[in-house]
């Protein structure tokens, strides 16, 4: 029997590869740990681009995972029946092994084949790129799914913009790929040919043929090692799995779902309009949050834990709208359920579920004391308005203070004014798009950079981790790091804040090793062997049956698991300096730093 429940499907996704000769390897954390063009991990492939890029892999050339995504462009849409801010991804990887007749053919076999999902095969479509002055039409692709008996008609020749994957930056390695669709409307109705625009036609798998690479003259290069990057997220193959209309509807998130529609007073029904809507925002607001706060985040004003902040805040809002009350004890139960629907592929939600409920009343509690300030800002609005709250001040109460448009325009209501909503829209839209030029710099690339100040950031980042352990006590951990060709930015758990002649200590401690010019190499081990040797790493479950372990010299001031990449040697680095310390979130310290005046070109330490 084909299997049904997302946990079904999640397993039999990696046995079904497994079979195949791929790897199992644990997903990475949500937070990328080497690459600074995004906040979050957004796609499978995000851990893997040192591999993709030619490193090779400790598990071999085949690996499949499961992979937790976020991605927030859209987080204004959900509320509907599909957008979700968190989600599974499914993967599997070819690092210059196989390539398109494999990738093609397994997808099909997985997806029809009565053993694993058996699909109707009459409901599937494809689409392939269908060429330009850059790459040829992908005329391979198209004649191994006519082989697999696809009808022409269903076969979709789309351009780079349907049917192209990348470069994530200005440069690097890009490719076509080809979509899978199923129509997910009456069977009887289902077209003979394919529009990709028919909201009944889902696209369900995405094949990715890395073949390419666009040098910076533009031009399209053909990769020595040709990789396939595969994806296809879970919610929504369950719901088409057990033929539910929305990703809310499906037995991992139905559950929590029908939670938040009990703790509404809004009396209206599951289906559509104003009540579900709310309630699809803080399923799944809620629901990401605890997954990115179980990964180490902490609400803040910057980067990830401005988003994270984000989307509590934008739940808490939509629990006034419908009329959910004592919210924080309603966050107990909602936690509860999360850890019950995935703990068990997730066993980290288990483990930091008390630590996760805290984080999340505490700044639910903190919006409270937020919007008694809207309130009395609100108030002076209302005593200026003439009739009416123009578009901006309205605009301004939801961005500074959460209030939602409904909510102002009810307590204008009260005191007989309207409000601009026209002028509203406008201040929101300009606002998105003001969001949107900034997010396109910040998360430009895409790619983790390997380059020459990047990687020596890289390793004077292990020691910093290792000097920060000598001067302030062997408990510090790492909370999470960001590295630029510029500078490094490392957290850190500490109560206190740094005092000058701890920072002066550090910076001594790192400048010494540097001076010694010591070698740096990397050896495989297990998990265990890892412990054994005393190795710095978070051991939870995020490593996979063998890690990397770099090594400083001898080892003795640093050994840290890491991916790489790192300098050769530390006299590489030139000289280290802290820029600043300050604090990023509570009981979280963040130092940012820079090395100058290293050699312009390195050599990358290799195993031993």
């Amino acid at each position: 029997m084909a299997p049904r429940t997302t946990d079904q499907i999640r397993q039999a996704y990696l046995d079904f590869f497994k079979e195949k000769g791929h790897a199992i390897i644990p997903g990475a954390p949500l937070v990328p740990e080497n690459d600074p063009t995004v906040l979050f991990t957004t796609a499978g492939m995000h851990p893997l681009v040192p591999y993709l890029l030619g490193e090779p892999h400790s598990a071999g050339k085949r690996l499949t995972d499961v992979q937790r995504c976020v991605r927030t462009g859209d987080i204004d849409d959900v509320g509907d029946a599909t957008h979700l801010t968190m989600f599974e991804m499914l993967g599997n990887w070819s690092l210059g092994d196989y390539f398109k007749k494999e990738a093609i053919e397994w997808s099909y076999e997985f997806l029809t084949s009565p053993q694993w999902l058996g699909l109707d095969v009459s409901r599937l479509a494809v689409s392939v790129f269908a060429g330009d002055a850059d790459a040829p039409f992908d005329e391979e692709a198209f004649k191994i799914w006519q082989a697999l008996g696809i009808p022409v008609a269903r076969i979709a020749k789309l351009p780079k913009k349907n049917n192209w994957w990348g470069p994530a930056g200005q440069t690097g390695p890009c490719g076509p790929d080809t979509e899978i669709f199923y129509w997910t409307g009456d069977p009887k109705d289902t077209p003979t040919s394919f529009n990709d625009d028919h909201p009944l036609w889902v696209e369900i798998w995405n094949n990715v043929f890395m073949q390419y690479n666009k040098d910076e003259h533009s031009a399209f290069v053909p990769l020595k090692q040709q990789n396939v990057d595969t994806g296809m997220g879970l919610e929504r193959i369950s719901a088409v799995m057990q033929g539910v209309a929305s990703v809310y509807d499906t037995d991992s998130l139905a559950p929590i779902f029908d939670l938040v529609l009990a703790a509404s007073s809004v009396p209206e029904g599951k289906e559509g309009g104003f009540r579900a809507q709310h309630a699809r925002i803080i399923t799944d607001h809620l629901r990401a949050s605890i997954f990115i706060i179980a990964d180490g985040v902490m609400p803040s004003n910057v980067d990830q834990g401005y988003v994270l902040r984000r989307l509590i805040r934008r739940a808490v809002r939509s629990g006034m709208q419908i009329g959910i009350d004592g919210f924080t004890e309603f966050t107990k139960t909602f936690v509860a359920a999360v850890v019950r629907q995935y703990g068990s592929a997730y066993p980290l939600l288990t483990a930091k579920a008390q630590d996760i409920t805290q984080a999340l009343v505490r700044e639910e509690e903190q919006f409270a004391a937020t919007l008694k300030e809207g309130l009395k800002h609100l108030s002076k609005v209302m005593e200026k308005a003439q009739g009416s709250i123009d578009g901006q001040s309205a605009f301004h109460l939801y961005d500074t203070y959460g209030f939602p448009i409904e909510l102002t325009k009810e307590m204008a209501a009260e005191q007989k004014l309207t409000v601009d909503e026209d002028g509203f829209k406008k201040a929101f839209e300009a606002h998105q798009a003001l969001s949107r030029a900034g997010a396109e710099q910040k998360f430009k690339g895409g790619l983790a950079d390997n380059g020459a100040e990047t990687t020596k950031l890289h390793t004077a980042t292990h020691l910093l981790n290792a000097a920060l352990k000598k001067v302030l006590g062997p408990q510090i951990q790492q909370k999470g790091s960001n590295i630029t060709a510029e500078r490094l930015r490392f957290d850190f758990n500490y109560d206190g804040k740094m005092t000058p002649e701890q920072i002066a200590e550090t910076e001594r401690l790192v400048n010494e090793q540097i001076a010694l010019d010591l070698p740096i190499a990397f050896h495989l081990t297990t998990v265990e062997g890892a412990k054994e040797e005393d190795a710095v790493g978070v051991f939870d479950d995020r490593y996979g049956s063998e890690v990397k372990v770099y090594a400083i010299g001898d080892g003795t001031f640093s050994k840290e698991i890491c991916g790489g990449p790192h300098v050769s040697r530390t006299g590489l680095l030139g000289t280290f300096k802290i820029q600043k310390e300050e604090s990023s979130s509570a009981g979280v310290r963040r130092i940012k730093a820079v090395v100058s005046g290293g050699p312009a070109e390195i050599e990358t330490a290799g195993s031993r």
